[in-house]
């Protein structure tokens, strides 16, 4: 049977790497807003507060905050929960699958775009195979959110989840 997801490299970005700490971890880091909110934006970025219902269906919303102070909503929806394997949420969506109007999007108006994103996590030794995957609805979207620092800001953001895990959590 093949995938319902098939990547498209016009429309899609996409990261794997193996991080050092345990899965479950990982997802506790991903799926709890107290542990989530200390490591989700690259700093000198924050996020000051978070909401989640997890299940298809359910709210993932967070506030994100400018070094400048200046507050950034987004809300969306989960639309996929496989405990310890895969997050799926979407933008397009607000919780319920009510259909999500068009918002700036990580500090600039003109970074407004619709997307769903995908965490995929899977054992690797005793590592974590973690793979993020944001799917994009067209051209311009993928290619603003690219220019915007994709890989650099996400990769900073892992590496915050993982530092702040090696910590204790």
């Amino acid at each position: 049977m093949k995938p319902i997801y098939q990547p498209d490299s016009k429309l899609d970005l996409c990261f794997t790497r193996v991080v050092d700490v345990p899965r479950s971890l990982v997802w506790r880091a991903w799926t709890e807003p107290k542990l989530l909110m200390p490591w989700f934006c690259p700093l000198p970025w924050k996020t000051i507060d978070c909401e989640i219902d997890l299940r298809p269906g359910g709210i993932f919303r967070t506030t994100m905050q400018s070094p400048e102070g200046v507050e950034f909503p987004n809300a969306g929806c989960y639309l996929d929960v496989v405990p310890n394997e895969k997050l799926v949420w979407t933008n397009a969506l607000l919780p319920g699958y009510r259909p999500s109007v068009v918002s700036a999007t990580c500090g600039t108006d003109d970074a407004n775009f619709l997307f769903t994103a995908m965490i995929e996590l899977a054992d690797e030794g005793q590592d974590t195979r973690y793979t993020a995957t944001v799917i994009h609805a067209d051209e311009a979207g993928c290619n603003k959110h690219a220019e915007m620092g994709f890989e650099a800001g996400w990769g900073a953001a892992l590496d915050q989840l993982v530092t702040m895990v090696k910590r204790g959590i």
